[in-house]
């Protein structure tokens, strides 16, 4: 299987919606997601993304994604980056130590390829 980027909007400890990307390292924004996360948006928990190829970190364009959604909700949010072999996560506008992984981690790196 390819390698690609895919994103996981995680609602109520459940995944609600997800967007496969065809590139590795590129999510292209989509309306659709967008849709997903407004209709969800009283009980989103989080949104991941996967990062099968790096790198360990949010990138710039991530960092004003997540602080335009925190605006756009009124209210921040938990978003993670999943790589091969970490689990990346901000809450509150900061990134936070290292977290036990949640169940849907092994699913997000299957379905990128990792």
């Amino acid at each position: 299987m390819a390698r690609r980027e895919v994103c996981f909007v995680i609602a109520r400890g459940a995944i609600v919606w997800s967007d496969v990307s065809s590139s590795p390292a590129l999510l292209p924004d989509s309306r659709d997601r967008w849709d997903a996360i407004w209709a969800h948006r009283e009980t989103l928990d989080e949104v991941a993304h996967s990062h099968p190829l790096g790198p360990d970190a949010f990138s710039p364009e991530d960092e004003t994604t997540m602080d335009a959604l925190d605006a756009a909700l009124g209210r921040p949010l938990r978003y993670s980056v999943v790589t091969p072999t970490l689990l990346i996560v901000r809450e509150h506008g900061h990134r936070v130590g290292e977290q036990s992984e949640p169940w849907w981690v092994p699913l997000l790196r299957a379905a990128s390829g990792m």
